[in-house]
């Protein structure tokens, strides 16, 4: 493959703005191309960022001959449909969390990308940040002892609004798919991939028929626990905490996190800083290329069995509160 990987984004919103800033920052990789479903929206993003081609439909984005790999960020319900389209068109994907709406969905995309020898990837942007591959590194080393218990919790206050998509149900909005998504993969990366042998919790389904907050426990094999929840209506501390046999890390703001805390046994605790220029969604869109470079088709880091296990935890706790969205039906 060429020094430099051409890009592509499909679907121009609020997160591949932050995409695309981040993107700016690597000098090996190249914004060639945007589509969107409206020519206009598609050369506003393009004119803001310096996109030399702007695509009125995603066809023709997908077509385009000059593009390595697409990186997918419409809303959840449209993943499996354009990330298909994508891997029809025989191009390598980066798709944005949850990579789809259930397991069932994400299942039939990676077949397909199997099936099609290219490469395919949930855009998990946090574990590529600089803190959340040093606090993995800490517990992969036994730093910390055996990680026992993993905390996390993400909420905003986001202002009611029906028609706004966390809110939205035709959208699979909600706090578990938008911001639960982050306390489920983060605590799948402190337990080493390990897969829950007993998930509960709890919801709360507001007026728009979707979650609105919730509360979650996962009970893995030796005693291992998990406590996350989510919530779209509420603040909360949005941050994580790894328990282990012989210390713990404290993980500020760990979805977007510059640094964390170790607390070890009998001795003072140390703070490690990472801080990062622009986005940070360099990070991830850096390991992708990385792969690409190396023939790969997913990533030994943000592997797709991963993905897919936190998919049907997800589905797991929606069975649970009878939460099923209407694409599903």
């Amino acid at each position: 493959m060429d020094k430099v990987i051409r890009w592509g984004i499909l679907g121009p919103g609020r997160i591949a703005h932050s995409f695309a800033k981040g993107l700016q920052c690597l000098p090996d990789a190249c914004l060639a191309a945007v589509g969107s479903r409206g020519k206009e929206r598609a050369e506003n993003f393009a004119a803001e960022f310096g996109i030399p081609k702007a695509y009125g439909s995603y066809g023709e984005l997908v077509r385009d001959p000059d593009i390595d790999v697409i990186y997918v960020a419409t809303p959840h319900t449209a993943h499996k449909e354009c990330v298909e389209l994508c891997l029809n068109a025989g191009k390598a994907v980066l798709c944005e969390k949850p990579l789809a709406v259930n397991a069932a969905q994400a299942e039939e995309m990676i077949r397909l990308a199997a099936e099609k020898k290219l490469f395919l990837m949930e855009a998990m942007w946090t574990r590529f940040l600089p803190c959340s591959r040093k606090v993995r590194e800490l517990i992969y080393d036994g730093t910390i002892g055996e990680v026992n218990i993993v905390k996390a919790d993400f909420g905003f206050h986001c202002e009611w609004n029906p028609e706004n998509r966390m809110f939205n149900p035709a959208l699979a909005g909600g706090a578990l798919l938008d911001l639960g998504v982050y306390t489920v993969a983060y605590a799948s990366m402190a337990m080493k991939g390990l897969k829950p042998e007993e998930i509960t919790g709890t919801a709360d389904i507001g007026t728009t028929g979707v979650d609105e907050s919730f509360c979650a426990s996962l009970r893995y094999g030796n005693g291992k626990l998990a406590s996350l929840c989510g919530a779209a209506r509420t603040e909360t501390a949005r941050e994580a905490w790894i328990l282990g046999s012989k210390g713990s890390i404290h993980i500020p703001e760990f979805w977007r996190a510059s640094h964390f805390v170790l607390h070890l046994e009998k001795q003072k605790e140390e703070r490690f800083d990472f801080p990062f220029e622009s986005t940070g969604y360099q990070f991830e869109a850096a390991g992708v290329m990385q792969c690409l470079r190396a023939g790969k088709t997913e990533s030994d880091f943000m592997p797709l069995a991963e993905t897919l296990q936190d998919l049907h935890t997800m589905d797991a706790l929606r069975r649970l509160w009878g939460l099923r969205y209407p694409c599903e039906k």
